[in-house]
């Protein structure tokens, strides 16, 4: 039988080598370093996620007390992107250069390792972004940072999605140490690890359950559309295909929070 210290000690490894392959945050040194660790680092991909909207968040609430609110937004939107080096923001890019450039199998996966961005990228970053800063700052601002606890997690979970069901494209990448398969135990790791802040903003009365559930749908919705294309194109997944599900999925939560907010539109009268 393992030792439950022995045990704990060991995903709290997990955990941290986690954050340092999603994030640019130092880990303590006692943690070191296996290969195989970071086959199964994936189950707190989550739980990094919480990590950059914790900080997001104070970046949101220190700038709110000087700045309006689109403005403190935008500083919280680029301190996620310095946290994590615009690693599934580069991804999103490189996805939107590989599918919208490339009519093979192969041709996509070759666009998609160039590291130069295309008119496909460029275009497809630039509204996303737009999307993300202008849904956050039409939120209002009591509730900007419980948005972002739940869209963080939940957005991971759903690129984590993508390694639980499907195969990894690439005979070798940034990502193939993280590809390997995912067992439906730890994936009900990353989804606890996920969910956890959406039903404590439930249970605070932050939102009510019809948007959570909303919010829970569309992030699924989202993962579940982009992971149909990957494996229509690539027979699989890339690092660049999980960072675009996560970027895609955290905007679609987004604005499933927002046009919960929304009074209902009467078109006929």
């Amino acid at each position: 039988m393992a030792n439950p210290v022995s045990a704990a000690v060991h995903q709290c490894r997990l955990f941290f080598i986690a954050l340092q392959f999603f994030t640019r945050l130092p880990i303590p040194r006692w943690v070191g370093f296996e290969p195989a660790w970071l086959q199964h680092a994936s189950r707190y991909f989550p739980l990094v996620g919480a990590v950059v909207a914790t900080i997001c968040g104070a970046v949101y609430l220190l700038a709110s007390w000087l700045l309006p609110s689109a403005a403190a937004v935008l500083l919280a939107v680029a301190a996620g992107i310095y946290l994590t080096g615009a690693f599934h923001e580069d991804g999103f890019a490189d996805m939107c250069d590989g599918f919208g450039g490339g009519l093979t199998r192969e041709r996509v996966l070759e666009i998609m390792k160039d590291s130069r961005i295309g008119a496909y990228g460029a275009i497809g970053i630039i509204c996303l972004l737009a999307i993300k800063c202008t849904a956050l700052a039409s939120l209002p601002p009591h509730i900007v940072v419980a948005t972002l606890f739940i869209a963080h997690p939940l957005s991971r979970l759903a690129a984590v999605s993508l390694i639980w069901v499907m195969d990894y494209a690439r005979d070798e990448g940034k990502s193939k140490p993280m590809a390997q398969e995912m067992t439906t135990g730890e994936f009900i790791i990353a989804a606890v690890c996920a969910l956890l802040p959406a039903i404590a903003c439930g249970v605070l009365g932050i939102f009510d359950w019809a948007a959570l559930a909303f919010a829970i749908v569309a992030g699924a919705a989202a993962a579940f559309w982009l992971g149909r294309k990957c494996q229509r194109r690539l027979q699989g997944y890339t690092g660049d295909c999980l960072g675009a599900v996560q970027q895609v999925a955290e905007v679609a939560i987004y604005l499933a929070i927002l046009s919960s907010l929304q009074p209902p539109t009467r078109f006929f009268y």
